[in-house]
């Protein structure tokens, strides 16, 4: 089964145009050396032998960054197999679209030298066509993304035959209402972040201006927000629950806590958690009794009609 990715081809699209015209796609992150070889199944072991090197090469950034770029080359590198389709941005508002050819190869010297084949198909897809959802989910910060669960969209945009409609990749979801309602919720957290209780401690995790704190990927799943205090003392982990059952978001978020403290944290920071839900919730309340360092949150949906 084909996967569906959103790849940007050098920091603001710089390098498009070679890779249309070279038919390639590709990253670069300074790291000089053919991976061939070297590129285990799992990510956590790719990122556990290239992070140091990262930071090294790179001693201004921080391992939050590292883990980024480490994950984000093992994932075209090895990841991504022959088949999988690719949405990637031109700059102009169109999202080129290209099917993997090949494995991965190494073009020393040459831009996004690690690279992998693919045949571009002859029409863009114009993001004034996409949902509200794929939107989002296609101008999401960061070099990649997955983003397979708008497939039926996708094939639909260029011509495939459709597939089934998915409300979520996870199948956990027990109310769908609710999982619809805080997916908007995390949009809004993310725009509001500011005028929230939360921002006035913690901003919205950044590097090089680019907000890349939303969705960040860890090896269990996708965060929905990872923030750090102004101090730079704390990590943040927000989860909403979406829907899920109690006991599925309170695993979630420690399973991310864990993975922070152990693959991001610096020695000096601390890692906490907040999770977010529409409704008071007894079974989060007994299980975050014994959990201290994570909070729980409600939150109110208010609107109100006016006679046109």
């Amino acid at each position: 089964m084909k996967s569906y990715f959103r790849l940007m081809l050098g920091k603001k699209s710089a390098h498009a145009e070679e890779c249309f015209a070279g038919n390639f796609v590709g990253a670069d992150f300074g790291i000089a050396e053919d991976l061939k070889g070297k590129l285990p199944e799992e990510w956590r072991n790719f990122n556990r032998v290239y992070i140091p090197i990262f930071l090294k090469l790179h001693p201004e950034k921080s391992k939050i960054a590292a883990g980024l770029a480490c994950g984000a080359l093992w994932t075209l590198a090895k990841y991504i197999k022959k088949g999988d389709i690719l949405l990637c941005p031109d700059g102009s508002g169109r999202y080129h679209v290209c099917e993997v050819a090949g494995d991965y190869v190494y073009a020393p010297g040459g831009v996004l030298p690690h690279r992998r084949p693919v045949n571009w198909l002859p029409q863009p897809i114009d993001r004034a066509e996409m949902s509200e959802a794929l939107k989002n989910s296609t101008g999401s910060i960061g070099t990649i993304g997955n983003i397979s669960r708008h497939q039926d969209e996708i094939e639909k945009l260029i011509g495939g035959i459709s597939t089934p409609k998915l409300i979520s990749t996870d199948d956990t979801v027990e109310d769908p209402t609710a999982f619809a309602m805080e997916k908007h919720l995390e949009d809004f957290l993310v725009e509001n972040w500011e005028q929230t209780e939360f921002g006035k401690l913690y901003d919205i995790y950044e590097e090089d201006g680019e907000l890349v704190g939303k969705q960040y990927p860890s090896d269990t799943g996708e965060i929905d927000i990872l923030a750090i205090s102004k101090d730079k003392k704390e990590l943040l982990v927000v989860e909403l629950k979406k829907g899920r059952a109690s006991d599925m978001v309170v695993g979630q978020i420690q399973r991310y806590m864990g993975y922070v403290v152990d693959e991001l944290a610096e020695k000096n920071q601390k890692v906490k958690g907040v999770i977010i839900a529409l409704e008071d919730d007894i079974k989060i309340r007994r299980a975050l009794a014994v959990a201290p360092n994570i909070q729980f949150y409600r939150y109110k949906v208010n609107f109100k009609l006016f006679k046109a």
